[in-house]
C-alpha cells in the first residue's frame, strides 16, 4: 500500500523520504491513503484544512499525538525521521502539565528497533532487562547517540550512569519540571561524573530540560532554577509550557531564547 505522511510543519524530526510531505500535495502525487501526523495541538486546525486538501488524492486520516490517540508499536522512519527511535510508550507518574499518562497509559515496552536518537517517554521507568537490550542496541549504531526524551533523575542508579558513559553520547537529556526533581537531579548528575562525564564548558552531554513559564512562575525563580540545575552539572534548556494554541509570552520567549543555546549559557556563567 502507498501511504503518503503528510505533516503540518517541518521539524528536526520530520521525515524526508520520498513519501513524506509538509503542507499542500504536490501536482502529481498518488497514493492509496493519505496519514496526516499531527503532533502538537496547536496545528489541528492546518491539519483539518489539509484533510480537506488531501482528500482528493486518497482518503485520509489524521492521526499523532495531539489527536490524544494512542500510540502502537514504533515503526522507523514512518512518522519521524530515519534515527529516531520509540521504544517504550507511556508513564507511570502523573504529572498536572503532562498528557502522556492520559494518553499512552502506564509504561508499555514495545518492540526494539534500531536508531540513534531515543525519544520515549520515561525509558528509565522500563526493566532492567528493558533498558540493557536498548543500550546493547545503541551499542551497535555508527552515529552518536541522543537521549532527547528526559531521563527521569530519580530513576538513575549507577549502573545507568556506566552504561551511558560507554555508549559516550553526543547528549543525554534529564528534566527539571518541579521543585520535587532538584534532589534526584543533584544526585544523578553525582552518579554521571562518578562514571567519567565532565563539566567542561565545551562538552554539552550533559543537558536537562526545565519547565518554566508555568501558572504563578516568574523570570527570577526559572533564572534560579537554571542556575541550580547548572550546579548539579547539567547545561540547561529552558522549555515553556504553552496552551492548547501554543501561544507564548513574549516576556517569556525571550528568556527561553536566553536559556536553550549551551555556548551562550555557559558563557554567562563565566562572566
Amino acid at each position: 500500500m502507498r501511504i503518503i505522511r503528510v505533516f503540518p510543519r517541518r521539524t528536526k524530526a520530520t521525515p524526508t523520504d520520498d513519501l513524506a510531505r509538509v503542507g499542500l500535495p504536490e501536482m502529481f502525487d498518488e497514493a492509496d491513503e493519505i496519514h496526516i501526523s499531527v503532533a502538537f495541538t496547536w496545528d489541528l486546525p492546518e491539519a483539518e484544512r489539509l484533510e480537506k486538501q488531501w482528500r482528493h488524492v486518497a482518503p485520509v486520516k489524521i492521526g499523532g499525538p495531539a489527536t490524544g490517540e494512542r500510540g502502537v508499536d514504533f515503526t522507523p522512519g514512518m512518522y519521524l525521521k530515519k534515527g529516531y527511535v520509540i521504544t517504550s510508550r507511556g508513564c507511570p507518574n502523573r504529572c498536572w502539565f503532562c498528557s502522556v499518562p492520559k494518553r499512552e497509559g502506564d509504561i508499555r515496552e514495545l518492540p526494539i528497533t534500531e536508531g540513534w536518537i531515543v525519544q520515549d517517554n520515561n525509558l528509565l521507568a522500563c526493566s532492567d532487562s528493558h533498558i540493557n537490550a536498548v543500550f546493547a542496541m545503541l551499542k551497535d549504531q555508527h552515529q552518536p547517540i541522543q537521549f532527547t526524551g528526559g531521563l527521569e533523575a530519580a530513576r538513575m542508579r549507577p549502573w545507568i550512569a556506566a552504561s551511558l558513559k560507554r555508549l559516550r553520547p553526543k547528549q543525554v537529556f534529564f528534566a527539571y519540571d518541579t521543585a520535587d526533581d532538584l534532589e534526584p537531579l543533584r544526585e544523578a548528575g553525582g552518579m554521571l561524573l562518578d562514571a567519567g562525564f565532565t563539566m567542561q564548558p565545551k562538552n554539552h552531554s550533559m543537558r536537562c530540560f526545565v519547565l518554566c513559564g508555568y501558572p504563578k512562575d516568574t523570570i527570577g525563580a526559572a533564572e534560579r532554577r537554571m542556575h541550580e540545575t547548572m550546579n548539579a552539572g547539567f547545561t540547561p534548556m529552558a522549555m515553556l509550557l504553552k496552551d492548547e494554541t501554543g501561544r507564548q509570552d513574549r516576556v517569556w520567549r525571550r528568556f527561553q531564547r536566553e536559556w536553550a543555546r549551551p555556548a551562550i549559557i555557559h558563557k554567562r556563567k563565566a562572566a
